[in-house]
């Protein structure tokens, strides 16, 4: 039966005007972004098809270009909506980041380093860069690799914290195993930075590790 047919309290798009989004199920918002299913198939069907074959809803929607595309119902139109529409998410969080005081909103901050970290298949260096009321003012990835002494140079940390005028920082990195736990690398590379900065009076505010589902502070395992 098709979903027009339902009755208007099951339909996805009705429901999620109803009662909002966090009602719906993974399979129902995937459905929604699907709009229409396949022979047979309505845009459900289809959703708790693709739910089952990638395992998730965040495997779907990290996917690369030729998993996604591969799969039944998708293709190149699709994959390109899925990535405006990730990237909006992206950010409107770094929007609501930038309104106010990145170390009195830490929620706000670390959901705004896992979506730009967690997906990386390699270790990537980030710094947030803040103004002296630690309002953000910008966001880079510089470092790729492996996180330690020899591929975080803290000269490039300081001439771009110095090019944003920046009054202070936050460190950030993934760990692509999905571990959150800091290693003696990552104590001693925080310990360097830290120190580099301090020569040009910019404070280390904070590192944050990136995990799968989770995040560690070195200043609340008082680390920093």
């Amino acid at each position: 039966m098709a979903i027009n047919h339902w009755p208007a309290h099951e339909r996805p798009r009705e429901k999620l005007l109803q009662r909002g989004p966090s009602a719906l199920s993974d399979a129902e918002l995937l459905a929604i972004f699907l709009r229409t299913g396949v022979t047979g198939k309505t845009a459900v069907d289809l959703a708790r098809e693709l739910l089952e074959d990638f395992g998730s809803l965040r495997a779907l929607l990290e996917a690369d270009l030729n998993q996604f595309c591969r799969a039944p119902g998708l293709g190149l139109a699709k994959y390109a909506q899925l990535q405006a529409c990730l990237e909006m998410g992206r950010r409107h969080l770094e929007a609501t980041l930038k309104r106010g005081d990145a170390l009195t909103d830490p929620i706000t901050t670390q959901r705004y380093l896992v979506a730009r970290l967690r997906a990386y298949p390699f270790e990537v260096f980030s710094c947030l860069f803040l103004d002296n009321r630690h309002r953000v003012l910008a966001f880079e990835e510089l470092f790729r690799g492996t996180i330690d002494g020899a591929s975080v140079h803290p000269r490039e940390v300081i001439k771009r914290a110095l090019a944003h005028n920046a009054a202070a920082v936050i460190l950030a990195h993934n760990h692509p195993s999905g571990v959150a736990e800091p290693s003696r690398a990552d104590e001693l590379i925080t310990q360097r930075l830290k120190e580099s900065l301090a020569l040009v009076d910019i404070r280390v505010l904070d590192h944050i590790i990136v995990g799968d589902g989770e995040t560690l502070s070195f200043t609340e395992r008082g680390l920093l």
